[in-house]
């Protein structure tokens, strides 16, 4: 019953192909189904037991169960049935066949095949390991396997994958190891060429480093042995399914109400601004969270080395890099995305992330009529991101002399905004400073708003403020009167120094 399908020469295919969602099949057909195994006899269709209705899944290559409620942990016999049936299925299923399927209809085959073959070899199983078993194997199958649970839970930041056996999670800004694992390394590898392979880039012996990103946006790093020793190591920053907002961030305690007005009074008048911060600080989620007070009438181009912001406005054009090829051409830089983008009529530039001479670029773009364009960059306060820009300036091979580097870093940035993750896990935002001029070669700033830390409470979570430093008349005062919006900017400023008296 359970012959080979598909393979003329006999070998068996590997669970590892490429995923079905990303080539539009078409409608799903009753001779289409019948074909994926061997003619069995009619039987009727048992009644499906009501405490586990089937549930629906969207047509997408990141289709995500929800999430169960308690992941218990799951015995060595789990695993060893779990290997039993899915060899049993990839000898039966014939894949070709398969492809043909929508998602929906895809995963009722297999579920009814998964059926049979626990049937046939007289598994002892209670119900909800059944559907257990069936909902794992699906996503082997259709899916990314045993992540699809984490992927699910919304609330979950990162997944950082250490080989087959160990897999962590942050939640609330503190990791916890899991009791997810794959069946072993072929598994865990296979998964991961699933996801870079959707945006046609590859991992393997001769290319192990690899940066991706899932539909969703959520940033993918994988490097594969032989530079992981222990199995692939697989990094997912995860997005919230719905987008943060200031307000938002403001519930979270991460600005003050009046901080936040200030920020969206920044965002509106095209100020040029800088959003610095460490690793895991927040920044894409506030750059994200900025760009929605950009006017919907202007054209926003973004550059990117994985597109993961994702702007509301009408007019948005995405850039995204490309790394070289097996023979090491046709690698496209950040560099070069920023230098094309200003060909391209654009009326902000919005850089994902500056690691690099690109920085120049992006100053130049700022400096010449490009008013509110935005980028960010690793440092852990505004005075190091100024020395981190000069530094990336000189990587660049420009032989510039260091004070025309901070007259030009002094003419192009009005703001830098840092973002800081506390020893608690929350996140911060910890400055709003303004870049004012220079004196002499020093370059000079302002602090409009400060987070001061007065100390923490019984269960070790940090207690803080935002407060005002008493600049009453901002730098950028012209530039919001000129939109028309120093009258709000003056009403945030006063709120706020009153609320730190």
């Amino acid at each position: 019953m359970f012959g080979r399908r598909g393979n003329d020469d006999g070998n068996r295919p590997t669970p590892g192909f490429r995923p079905l969602a990303t080539t539009p099949p078409p409608a799903a057909s009753p001779q289409a189904a019948d074909t994926l195994v061997a003619p069995r006899p009619a039987a009727p269709a048992p009644a499906a037991p009501a405490a586990a209705p089937r549930r629906n899944f969207e047509p997408t290559p990141s289709f995500a169960p929800e999430p169960r409620k308690a992941q218990r942990e799951r015995s060595e016999s789990y695993y060893d049935t779990k290997s039993q049936v899915f060899s049993a299925l990839i000898d039966t299923i014939d894949l070709s066949q398969l492809a043909k399927l929508d998602p929906e209809s895809a995963r009722e085959e297999i579920r009814d095949i998964v059926n049979d073959i626990i049937a046939i070899k007289n598994f002892a199983m209670s119900i909800s390991e059944q559907e257990e078993l069936l909902e794992d194997i699906c996503n082997d199958v259709l899916g990314y396997g045993p992540l699809e649970p984490l992927l699910a839970r919304d609330e979950i930041a990162d997944i950082m994958v250490n080989g087959a056996k160990n897999v962590y999670i942050e939640v609330n800004g503190k990791v916890e190891q899991t009791s997810i694992r794959f069946r072993d390394n072929q598994q865990l590898l296979n998964i991961c060429q699933r996801i870079v392979s959707q945006v046609g880039r590859r991992v393997d012996e001769s290319s192990p480093i690899c940066d991706a990103r899932l539909p969703d946006g959520s940033r993918v790093n994988v490097i594969a042995p032989p530079l992981s020793i222990d199995g692939a190591a697989l990094t997912i920053r995860k997005f919230k399914k719905d987008k943060l907002t200031l307000d938002q961030l403001v519930k979270f305690g991460a600005i003050s109400p009046h901080g936040a007005e200030v920020l969206k009074i920044i965002g509106r008048v095209r100020c040029n601004i800088i959003i610095s911060g460490g690793t895991g600080s927040g920044k894409t989620t506030l750059l994200n969270c900025l760009t929605n007070y950009i006017d919907r009438d202007e054209r926003v181009i973004t550059c990117e080395d994985s597109a993961e912001l994702q702007l509301q406005q009408p007019h948005v054009v995405r850039l995204e890099t490309r790394p070289p090829n097996l023979e090491g051409e046709g690698e496209v830089t950040m560099r070069d995305l920023v230098k094309n983008c200003l060909r391209m009529r654009p009326e902000r530039i919005i850089v994902g992330e500056v690691r690099g001479p690109e920085v120049f670029d992006l100053l130049q773009a700022m400096n010449t009529g490009h008013d509110g364009s935005m980028g960010t960059i690793h440092s852990n306060s505004p005075r190091e991101c100024l020395n981190r820009i000069e530094a990336m300036i000189a990587m660049g091979g420009y032989s510039l002399p260091q004070k025309t580097v901070r007259e030009i870093v002094v003419g192009s940035v009005d703001i830098i905004i840092q973002a800081a993750r506390l020893r608690d896990g929350s996140r911060r935002i910890t400055h709003i400073t303004e870049v004012i001029g220079m004196e002499g070669d020093v370059i000079i700033t302002q602090d409009l708003v400060l987070y001061n830390i007065k100390g923490e409470d019984q269960n070790g979570r940090l207690i803080g403020s935002h407060v005002s430093t008493g600049i009453g008349r901002p730098h950028f005062w012209d530039r919001a009167r000129y939109y028309g919006e120093e009258a709000r900017l003056a009403t945030a400023l006063e709120a706020m120094e009153k609320a730190s008296d």
